[in-house]
Order: C-alpha cells, then structure tokens, then sequence
C-alpha cells in the first residue's frame, strides 16, 4: 500500500486532536453568543474561552483579539481604504490592499522607511525567511510564525496583527486580528456590532472554540521543543539533497528561516513538473504559496530577492511539521534524488 507523506504545513496543518474534540464538545451549544438566555451565555462563554487562549499564547490582551473568518478577512478589515504600504513577498491578502512599493534586499529582508503607514509579514510562507518587526509598524502578518517560533504581540510593537487557525492545526476558516489596545478598528460590514462593535456578523462557535484549543496545544508543542526537532529534520533533508545535487540553490537558507521551511530550486526543473512527480510518489509538497485556488505559478516572491524566472518557475517548498518523521524525510531525499538523476540525464 503506498504511504503518503504531508509535507506541506505552510498551506495547512494537520487538525489537532485538541482541535477536534473541542469542536465536537460544543456542537450541541445552542445559544447564539449575542442573546443573554442561559444558553446564548454559554456561547459567549466558548469564545470567551478561546480569546484568552490566544491572548496567552500570543502576549497580547483578551480585548485585543477580534475573531475573523480568516486572515485573508482579518487583514481586509485593518487595510480596507486605508493607504498602505507593502513589498511584493507579502502574502496576497496584504499585497492586494497595499501599494507594494517597499524594496527587498538580497537576503529576502524588507526596507522599511515610514513604519506607521507600511505593513511586512513576520514570516515568508515561500522562503521561510523571517523579518524584524520594527515597533510602530502598521501590521504584521503573523500566519507563517505563530506557534512556530517564540513570538509575543506586545514586545513586537506591532500594531496590529492577523492569524489563522489552520496553519497552526485548527479548523479552516477561522481567524483572528489583534490590535494593540486604543486601536481603531472600522466594522466593514455593519450589523449586528459583534466583537465589541468592530466586526459585525455572529461568530462561528464552533471553529472558534477549535482555534483556542489548537492555540493551547500548539504553544504547548513550542514550549517543549517540539519545532527544534522540526528544524532538524528539515536540515537532515538539505543535507541529503545538497549531497546529491551540489548544484541546488536553498533559498534563505543562510539567514534567519523558520525552522521547517526548505525552498530548493534545481534550475531548469519546473517546480510544477516536481511537485506533480512527487506527488505521484506519494509526497505532498508545493511550488509556493498556496494562495491561489489550484494554481501553480512564476513566484513573485523569488523574482522580488533577485532570481531569474527559470530559477523562480523550478523552485519546490517543503515544509515539515512536527508529525513528520526522520524515516518519511529520509524517502523523501531517495525519491528527490532518483527523480533529480532522471532530469538530468534528460537534460544532457
């Protein structure tokens, strides 16, 4: 029977268990959270719950937390008309509302010059490559990091932030943006005023009370050093590939990363025609992002840190999580290797 490996936790995590069974807990709750019968309080009490789970997690208040969608919601609703600035390796939540003016350097960091009308992730979802958040800066995209590395929203000096559920093993369509306390926040839709006035709309229960124990479960997981194995599994694997192709480039891999994310360009070997070759071997990976339904394209990501379109179109991302194992990497590296022989015995 052939086993599959999943080595794409950028696009989504695996659902936690924790995740799971609060959600199952909760099902039956038939209040909604804005009624004050016993049974609305009882939802209200879920998601209570579950904003001073990510307020622990991520340092930040209670009262800064408002409950999304998702994050592509969580940063419409801090960009939504307002003029910001951004650079082109931002996640296409963020670049799609800003003016991506801001300039990348070679290493893949951000220049910044007016911080409180700019925004820059913490993380790349592509390269891995974290930033330096400055104090003052408009937002921060926080999908990629959080429970990742050790992170906290008040010693950031961010502004506001936004997170997703899934990247970190919750449900899907779930987010949040937290903003630092005394920031404005416009409700987009108007409504019902839900989320202390800023986010009109009834929450999902469910999915939020997922969310909190998926925070609780992955913070858990970092504190006890879960992601430094993650990260040396992900090294195991450069290690393999680079001793088998001396000629593939590790984009990032010589500043500071997140501890599972490899971005590896054989140039000349499409990124898609891998993807799909090691799919078929039984590993699921991706050619980049995973921000455009079923779609496999050019990285401006790659382009923007100075790489040629051939290098950009060849290059995979794997990224590891932590129920990824030593003997699943260790495949991995055959696999790769059998198919790198075979592309360039074709090419010669």
């Amino acid at each position: 029977m052939n086993t599959r490996a999943y080595f794409d936790w950028n696009a989504t995590a695996p659902l936690k268990a924790e995740a799971r069974t609060a959600m199952i807990s909760v099902m039956s709750n038939l209040g909604n959270p804005s009624s004050i019968h016993t049974e609305g309080r009882a939802a209200k009490a879920i998601i209570d719950t579950a904003r001073m789970q990510l307020a622990e997690a991520f340092g930040a208040s209670n009262s800064d937390i408002i409950f999304t969608s998702g994050a592509t919601e969580a940063a419409t609703l801090a960009l939504n008309s307002k003029n910001i600035k951004c650079s082109k390796v931002e996640h296409p939540c963020i670049s799609s509302h800003c003016e991506n003016s801001l300039a990348v350097d070679a290493n893949g960091k951000i220049l910044i010059s007016d911080l409180d009308i700019s925004s820059i992730q913490s993380a790349n979802s592509e390269t891995g490559i974290l930033q330096d958040i400055p104090a003052g800066i408009y937002l921060s995209d926080f999908v990629q990091s959080f429970c990742k590395i050790s992170i906290a929203f008040e010693w950031t000096g961010a502004m506001r932030g936004i997170l997703s559920a899934h990247k970190i093993g919750g449900p899907k369509g779930v987010g949040a943006l937290v903003v630092r306390s005394g920031t404005e926040v416009s409700d987009m839709f108007g409504g019902g005023g839900q989320e202390m006035g800023r986010r009109s709309g009834t929450e999902n229960v469910i999915g939020i009370a997922g969310f909190g124990a998926a925070v609780s479960a992955a913070n858990r997981d970092l504190e006890n050093g879960v992601w430094e194995e993650v990260s040396n599994l992900r090294d195991l694997l450069e290690e393999g590939i680079e001793a088998s192709a001396s000629d593939t480039i590790f984009i990032g891999r010589d500043v500071d990363r997140l501890p599972n994310t490899s971005c590896i360009s054989i140039p000349g070997w499409s990124g898609e025609t891998a993807v799909m070759q090691l799919d078929l071997a039984g590993f699921a990976i991706s050619s980049g992002s995973a921000c455009s339904s079923g779609s496999v394209s050019r990285s401006e990501v790659l382009n923007s840190l100075g790489y040629d379109d051939v290098t950009a179109g060849s290059a995979i991302r794997v990224s590891l999580g932590p129920y990824n194992t030593e003997e699943e990497v260790l495949n991995f590296v055959d696999v790769w290797s059998n198919l790198y022989k075979k592309f360039k015995a074709k090419a010669a």
